[in-house]
């Protein structure tokens, strides 16, 4: 599954041949078969492990019992440290999940809303708590929530000034805070 990642990464869904699998495992393109059924059960493999990690740390964070701005921050900081530390498997999570066809890609799309549940539902608390602004559209701010985290795999590298969780905790309060500054403008 690693090396189906790095390749559907690298190369895409559609530019991945078996041939390309089997050489980067130093198999024959036929050889593979014995240990898989099809390229599109190995791209569902990624996929779903993906949706699960992603799942698993969503409904960490939103249970953890802190209020609602505690937990929108640690889905978010968990959302880009998940990204990063996965980054070729969240870069085909992210891209290739529309490529399978209509049964597996219904499975994927019903986690993928069922994570944006959890987002919108902590939003809602948090709304509901007086935490955020009453007027906040929830979906939107959800959406904006997933598409900061979501961006990361295009940009983020290891190596650069922050660590993921800082970027996650810089994109959180870029998103609790905004841009504008203190007092009237």
């Amino acid at each position: 599954m690693d090396a189906a990642a790095r390749l559907f990464s690298e190369r895409g869904y559609h530019g991945t041949s078996m041939q390309h699998l089997g050489q980067a495992l130093g198999l024959q393109r036929g050889s593979l078969y014995a240990h898989i059924g099809s390229k599109e059960e190995l791209l569902f493999d990624v996929v779903n492990q993906g949706a699960e990690r992603f799942l698993g740390m969503a409904r960490h964070a939103a249970s953890s019992g802190e209020p609602a701005a505690a937990r929108l921050r640690a889905l978010l900081v968990g959302h880009v440290s998940t990204a990063a530390q996965h980054l070729e498997a969240s870069t085909v999570f992210l891209n290739e999940w529309r490529y399978l066809s209509p049964v597996p890609r219904a499975q994927i799309q019903a986690k993928r809303d069922l994570y944006e549940t959890v987002v919108r539902r902590i939003i809602s608390d948090g709304v509901a708590a007086g935490e955020f602004d009453p007027g906040v559209n929830v979906a939107m701010a959800g959406r904006l929530v997933l598409s900061a985290g979501n961006w990361i795999y295009t940009w983020y590298h290891p190596d650069g000034a922050l660590s993921a969780s800082a970027i996650g905790a810089e994109l959180f309060d870029l998103i609790l805070n905004g841009l504008a500054k203190e007092g009237p403008a």
